[in-house]
């Protein structure tokens, strides 16, 4: 399973530091998702190597409109593993949903954000995975909570009926904010989630980040499709 971070500048913690405390709770990876315009400087393969745990690097980007987030992708996507596109207005979530570039459509449902049975098709269609984020949940307290949930119980109900690929995360910002996969299934609950589904959108991170790598591998040619040397036989 897979905990998407955002590390200093865009958080309040480095990449060492919540690598260090993800693995102490089990987790097999982080994702640093950090904002095109706060992005981190690291060495991932070393963090990965000093505390045994996968360290992704990906970009969400944060854009005005769509003809700004389209040029965004055009520059970033053959930089990073993952790409996720910063999402809470109808216009960003349809432009996301509906770009194969695009790996996660990231909070669809923040602020004036809404997701309805049209982008669930192009989700699917495109292969676009939509976030549940648990931020809100685990951080604000009142009307503002239970809205929140509100709006994640309708993503649900369109995720599982329309069988749209989705991943999970609390979308900590520092390490004192990290949770472990338990407390996040915990969560999952009050939106109609079984503890099994919540660990499946968590590990579908890691699985997003092992098939993008291997496409962008030397010898990827297509799914199923690889370039080598070939022995010639009488």
């Amino acid at each position: 399973m897979y905990e998407a971070v955002h590390a200093h500048p865009d958080g309040e913690a480095t990449v060492s530091r919540l690598a260090h405390t993800a693995a102490e709770y089990g987790y097999d990876g982080i994702v640093v998702r950090n904002h095109g315009d706060a992005r981190a400087d690291y060495d991932h393969e070393r963090i990965a190597e000093e505390y045994d745990i996968d360290v992704v690097p990906a970009l969400e980007i944060r854009a005005d409109n769509p003809s700004q987030a389209s040029g965004y992708v055009g520059n970033y996507r053959r930089q990073y593993p993952l790409l996720l596109c910063h999402g809470g207005t109808v216009q960003l979530n349809r432009f996301a949903v509906e770009n194969e570039r695009i790996d996660v459509l990231a909070h669809p449902m923040r602020r004036e954000g809404d997701f309805n049975h049209v982008l669930a098709k192009a989700a699917v269609e495109h292969g676009v995975r939509v976030e549940f984020n648990f931020r809100n949940v685990l951080r604000l307290t009142g009307g503002g909570r239970v809205q929140t949930l509100r709006s994640l119980r309708k993503l649900r109900e369109l995720v599982e009926k329309f069988d749209v690929p989705y991943v999970v995360s609390g979308d900590p910002e520092s390490h004192l904010e990290l949770r472990a996969s338990r407390e996040l299934a915990a969560l999952g609950e009050h939106v109609g989630f079984s503890a099994d589904q919540i660990r499946e959108g968590l590990a579908e991170w890691g699985r997003l980040a092992d098939r993008n790598r291997e496409r962008d591998s030397e010898g990827f040619i297509e799914p199923g499709v690889r370039r080598g040397r070939y022995e010639e036989t009488d």
